[in-house]
């Protein structure tokens, strides 16, 4: 009963862990900027790569210190202390990939 129970922890601690960035699917956002002039999606997408650039290097930082915690005390403390950007970085690709759709009729 104790292996189950240790097992059942184990495997609830690694669920919970934040995931790699590049595991992450964007969400989708087609037509968000239809509107937007090229010279604007340009711009916007610089920006947007920048953020998804920051984002991903916390996400990765995340990854780590989810792994040190669930080895050392077997909780994901970067996913349970707000570290995990999962969101923010499928919301960030999906922005992209908009943008980019947007430009490829400019």
């Amino acid at each position: 009963m104790k292996h189950i129970l240790l097992t059942t922890v184990a495997a609830l601690s690694v669920a919970a862990c934040a995931q790699s960035p590049s595991a992450i699917q964007p969400v989708s956002m087609s037509g968000a900027y239809s509107n937007v002039s090229c010279s604007k999606a340009r711009s916007l997408l610089a920006t947007e790569q920048q953020t998804l650039s920051v984002l991903t290097d916390a996400q990765n930082g995340a990854v780590a210190g989810d792994a040190i915690g669930v080895l050392l005390i077997g909780v994901p403390v970067s996913s349970l202390s707000g570290g995990d950007k999962a969101g923010d970085i499928a919301t960030s690709k999906g922005k992209i990939v908009a943008l980019e759709a947007r430009l490829t009729r400019c």
